[in-house]
């Protein structure tokens, strides 16, 4: 049992390298694709559940906005994107020391400023769609209704939710990495995200949807009617900022880089993990067997990776002989 969770360390460890080799211009353009994955999600959570609370029942509908939303990370895991959440995972190779702390907080920064920009397009484009006019704009009414629940959390209450719910993204990337086929990793995703949602935890990059689309959508009249006339004082840009996003953000950052990454790597490392000098020595020795793993990596980043260990090695050898 220990090997197997050994093993997905390996393996995040060479996923890791893989991500930090990657040019800037590369890792923003799957970032904002990973950005308007989860808003996928989050329209089709949207459609599918505007209008069932009241035939269903709100614990019912909950549970259906947590399957369809699973879709998102679907999306990421299998079309390749990268999603700011699951990159937390990024601090396994960090401890590991395969990439540098430069690398992890370099690739946070860009992703989830990627993951941004693909939110808003996203909003954009579904806002040109006029989809959030049908059934009575019940579907805008509903979108509406979520933003707005969003900001009026209190910082505790979306930082708590906020840790919990990347506890559980994190998890669902963890387990869906040792599974080997399409149906595996599907499955892997579905639990963990239904979960989250179902469970009304907070998801930094997909709120980056929700409440930018609750902010143009508050400017119709007949959008607001069809919700209920609620009050909207406090669902602006600054609220969606410093109100949501911001704690929000933090916790995903505690409940995934450190429940799930920090805690997994230290009851999962292996000797030559932390051992430092043997870890470079048997660096070559690791790259050339990736090919072999499920997890391939492209030949100019297999390059880059074996040119790391070289600058390594000459470093060690440095600080020998002084």
């Amino acid at each position: 049992m220990s090997e197997s969770k050994i093993k997905i360390v390996e393996v995040i460890d060479k996923i890791g390298q893989a991500k930090c080799c990657m040019s800037l211009r590369n890792i923003m353009i799957l970032a904002i694709l990973a950005g308007v994955y989860i808003g996928f999600g989050g329209v089709l959570s949207i459609i599918v559940t505007h209008d069932m609370p009241a035939n269903f029942g709100v614990g019912f509908t909950q549970l259906i906005s947590g399957i369809v939303f699973s879709v998102g990370l679907m999306l990421v895991v299998l079309g390749g994107a990268e999603l700011f959440t699951g990159n937390n995972l990024l601090i396994i190779p960090c401890m590991d020391r395969k990439i540098t702390p430069f690398h992890l907080i370099k690739n946070l920064s860009v992703v989830y400023i990627g993951n941004f920009v693909g939110s808003l397009l996203l909003v954009a484009i579904f806002v040109g769609t006029g989809i959030w006019k049908n059934n009575n704009y019940l579907v805008g009414a509903s979108s509406l209704i979520t933003a707005n629940s969003k900001v009026n959390l209190t910082f505790l209450e979306a930082f708590c939710r906020g840790i919990l719910c990347n506890w559980l993204v994190c998890l669902a990337i963890w387990i869906s990495t040792s599974a080997k086929t399409v149906i595996g990793k599907i499955f892997s995703v579905l639990f963990p995200i239904m979960a989250f949602v179902s469970s009304g935890f907070e998801h930094s990059i997909a709120n980056m949807f929700f409440i930018p689309l609750g902010l143009w959508l508050k400017n119709y009249d007949s959008i607001v009617s069809a919700a209920g006339s609620p009050d909207l004082s406090n669902l602006t840009w600054g609220n969606f900022f410093y109100g949501n996003l911001l704690p929000v953000t933090l916790g995903n950052i505690l409940g995934g880089l450190i429940f799930v990454g920090f805690l997994y790597w230290f009851v999962y490392r292996t000797k030559d993990t932390i051992c430092g000098s043997s870890d470079i020595q048997n660096g070559e020795k690791d790259l050339s067997s990736v090919k072999n793993k499920s997890q391939s990596i492209p030949n100019h980043i297999s390059i880059k990776i074996h040119n790391n260990i070289k600058k390594r090695k000459n470093s060690e050898k440095y600080k020998k002989k002084n």
